[in-house]
Order: C-alpha cells, then sequence, then structure tokens
C-alpha cells in the first residue's frame, strides 16, 4: 500500500443551502428562508473560514428537479437555488481569506461570459476564485435554452475542451502590468500590452480580447468533477482541484493513481492537481452521537423527497409504480443513460447487485449519495480521513454537510482541531489567494516571454 510523505491536506466545504440531506429543511434551526438569504450564506463561509477552510463551493444547475410536483415539492435542494456568481460575490465582501468556488457549465454559458463573470468574481475577492467546470448531466436543464435533451457525452467533453481553452486565452487578453494608469503620459494601459484572440474553432469563434484585466491568481483555480474516460482526460490536462466520487477507498485509490498517471502526457507534474473525494460527515462529540444524528435525518425523510433526490442522478431508470419494499427490476434500468457517468455507475451498482429495496435505496442515497459516509466522533472521521490521505485515495476532501449550518459548525468546532493536533491540517492561512492556500503556482500568461536559462536552471 503506498504511504505518502507528511503533508497537509486540502478541504473545501460544499455548501448546500439547507445541508447535503433531503430531511435537512426539516430539522430545528435550519432558517427556512436559506436559499435566499445573504446573511444565511455569509455566516457559512465566515464559519469555513474560521476552520481555515480552503474554499466553499456552490454547486448549480439552471432548472428544478425532475419529477412530480407532489414528489419535489418536498426537497429543496434543485427548487430555490441561489445564482452562484452573483451570491459569490456578495460573500466576498465579506470575507477575506475563503475560497469562493462555483459551477459554470460550458453547455449554457459562452465562454466570454464565463471568463468575464469568474474574472471579476477573482478581482473583487482579490485573488479567491474557483471556477467548476461541467458540461452538465441532467436532461432537464437542456428544455430551458432551446434545446430538446443534451449532446452526447463526448460531444460535450470536445466543446468544452475548446471552451476552455477559449476562456483562458480571454483570461491572458492583457499582461499583468498593462494598465500603467499614468497621466503623464495619457496611457490609461500600455498599447503594446493587450492580446486579440481571434480565435476561430471547431465549435466556437470568439475575436475578444476581454474587456478585463487579467485576474489577480492569473485564472481563477480551476475545478472538474468529470469521472468517464473524457472527464479524466479533460481533468488530467487542465483541472487543478478535482471533485470524484469516493464511493469507497480501494476505488479512490485506483482513480487517484488513474488520473494522476494521465498527467505526465500533458507536461503536468502530480502535486499540480488535487484530488478531493466528497464525503458526507456526520459527527458527534462521540460515536452514539453521530449515530443518532442520522437516525434522526432518516426518520424525518420522506419516501417522495428522498426519491427526487435519487432520481436527479438516475434519468436512465424509470422509477414509476414501484413498490417502495420491493427490488428495482432490472429492467427499469437504462444503462445507455445521458447522465453523469461515474455517479449512475455507483447507483446501478447497488440497485443491480446488492438486492435493496428501492426504501432502502432512497435512505441510503438521501444519506451519502454515491459518496463514502464518514461517521462518528472527531477521532473516528480523523482516523477515516487520514488513512485516505495517507494511502493515495485523496489529497483533501469535498466535505459535505448533512444539515446548514450546524453540522459546518461541528466539522470546524470538533473535526478540524483534531487535524491540527495531527498536523493534518494549517494552522492558520499562509496567503491571501486561493492558490496559496492550495500551494498552487499562478499560472505565466501564454504571451509572457519564455524564462531565461539561467532562471530555469
Amino acid at each position: 500500500m503506498p504511504h505518502r510523505p507528511p503533508a497537509q491536506m486540502a478541504l473545501g466545504s460544499f455548501a448546500y443551502a439547507f445541508g447535503y440531506h433531503p430531511a435537512a429543511w426539516l430539522q430545528p434551526g435550519v432558517p427556512h428562508d436559506a436559499a435566499t438569504s445573504l446573511a444565511h450564506w455569509v455566516e457559512l463561509a465566515r464559519i469555513a473560514e474560521r476552520g481555515k477552510m480552503d474554499f466553499i463551493f456552490i454547486a448549480d444547475s439552471p432548472a428544478v428537479a425532475p419529477g412530480p410536483n407532489e414528489s419535489i415539492a418536498r426537497w429543496t435542494n434543485s427548487m430555490n437555488r441561489p445564482e452562484p456568481l452573483t451570491l459569490l460575490a456578495a460573500m466576498a465582501a465579506q470575507t477575506t481569506h475563503i475560497g469562493l468556488a462555483a459551477t459554470l457549465s460550458t453547455s449554457f454559458y459562452e465562454p466570454y461570459n464565463v471568463a468575464r463573470l469568474f474574472g471579476m468574481l477573482d478581482h473583487v475577492s482579490h485573488g479567491r476564485a474557483s471556477w467548476n467546470v461541467v458540461t452538465s448531466d441532467h436532461q432537464a436543464t437542456s428544455y430551458n435554452f432551446g434545446l430538446d435533451g443534451l449532446e452526447p457525452h463526448a460531444l460535450r467533453y470536445e466543446k468544452a475542451r475548446e471552451f476552455f481553452d477559449i476562456v483562458c486565452g480571454l483570461w491572458d487578453s492583457y499582461d499583468d502590468d498593462a494598465f500603467i494608469c499614468d497621466p503623464g503620459s495619457g496611457y490609461y494601459f500600455h498599447p503594446d500590452r493587450l492580446h486579440p484572440l481571434d480565435h476561430k474553432g471547431k465549435h466556437y469563434s470568439v475575436r475578444g480580447p476581454l474587456n478585463l484585466a487579467r485576474p489577480p491568481q492569473g485564472r481563477p483555480v480551476i475545478a472538474q468533477a468529470g469521472g468517464s474516460e473524457a472527464g479524466k482526460e479533460f481533468a488530467a490536462e487542465t483541472a487543478e482541484v478535482v471533485f470524484s466520487i469516493g464511493s469507497s477507498i480501494e476505488e479512490s485509490r485506483a482513480f487517484y493513481a488513474d488520473l494522476k498517471g494521465r498527467m505526465a502526457k500533458f507536461g503536468r507534474a502530480p502535486d499540480q492537481l488535487k484530488v478531493m473525494p466528497g464525503i458526507p460527515v456526520y459527527v458527534g462529540r462521540t460515536e452514539e452521537e453521530a449515530d443518532e444524528k442520522l437516525a434522526r435525518l432518516g426518520a424525518s425523510l420522506n419516501p417522495a423527497a428522498g426519491l427526487s433526490a435519487l432520481q436527479l442522478f438516475m434519468t436512465g431508470v424509470d422509477f414509476s409504480g414501484l413498490d417502495l419494499d420491493q427490488p428495482v427490476p432490472a429492467s427499469r434500468i437504462d444503462s445507455n443513460s445521458n447522465a453523469s457517468k461515474a455517479i449512475f455507475g455507483v447507483a446501478e451498482q447497488l440497485l443491480r447487485q446488492e438486492g435493496m429495496t428501492l426504501r432502502q435505496m432512497i435512505s441510503r442515497w438521501a444519506a451519502q449519495g454515491s459518496h463514502t459516509l464518514f461517521k462518528g466522533s472527531p477521532k473516528q472521521v480523523v482516523d477515516q480521513m487520514e488513512e485516505w490521505f495517507s494511502t493515495g485515495a485523496a489529497d483533501g476532501f469535498m466535505v459535505m454537510h448533512p444539515v446548514m449550518p450546524h453540522d459546518l459548525t461541528d466539522f470546524v468546532e470538533l473535526v478540524v482541531p483534531e487535524l491540527q493536533r495531527r498536523g493534518l491540517y494549517r494552522e492558520d492561512y499562509s496567503g491571501t489567494m486561493l492558490r496559496d492556500h492550495l500551494g498552487l503556482a499562478r499560472p505565466a500568461s501564454r504571451y509572457a516571454a519564455p524564462p531565461a536559462r539561467d532562471e530555469v536552471a
């Protein structure tokens, strides 16, 4: 079993308004206006910042969850969802160090929009922005953009690669020192330090340049979450953070080795990419307290709400009319689903091989989705985290908090001190930018002169 030298892990807070569990909004003390309350989101960011976490991440999908109104009316996470860039810009003004990450889809935006939006977020946050690059995997989203469905998986990634290159080119429109603001000469920026893009490719034509100075980080930190072959190739070439599924420690080790092993052919070193599995964390002061948390949420889960959460990632399965206390018939599972290949694969394996009843599947999915559940006392949770981190399964974790803000607070107050005690996590921030937190180099502009030979040596 491989072991890494002593190091410190990366930690991101995967922030759902009410919490990861579909029954989170029913718990005492959870604000019912959480989705659109700036005060609530600022509180979450400040709690994460108090725990010295690298970033807070807001996933996005510009569509409501699929399913009948009677079912989706009982579930919160896709029904009243804040637009992330507006929210993160407001949060930036009330925080100082926490990184600010969000999803924007290459399938439903244009490259110029994304370059401008994330470039400006990096400026207003003084270098704390991160773009989670996705191609989208929910059919329902396409219907809001004049389409009859998602494009084929391979084509989505082909277009995303070109899209990404355009966005990076637009961020390099101005040299770092272009804006001289010199009243004496009358020049606001140096005319020789502006670069038009003039991109004409297979899928996009973008003239540029971007009408915004180069971002403080050079470019925002690039995150991805693809687990398919196309997704892993894209991530190995371009990503700096990968949000992985983490369905088991063995599968996570294999994914980690596979992904890092692909980087050399793109001229990248393994430490230029942080692999961060998602982990739902149920922590209590004792193991019994953590068990009670999970049991309480399970007891308040309405099966219709849980089925909506499951259906969102299982668009290739017809659950209509099924008995909750019977296994899902194999005939109802369409393995050619256009949904997320990695997440669908985990759920399909559970449905086919373990013989779970639909009710059991709903309960399990609500508690942990396609991820491994981390549960227990602070010591027990950190034991799990340390094993994954020290044996080549993770560089850190995307922590998924069952109930907000309570479980984020518990993670910061119970788990982070135990990580710090073991030397696995920072005592304080060493810089102000997200790249500082993650130990990532600031990328040079594509137009920058190559370093002199003595500088290379």
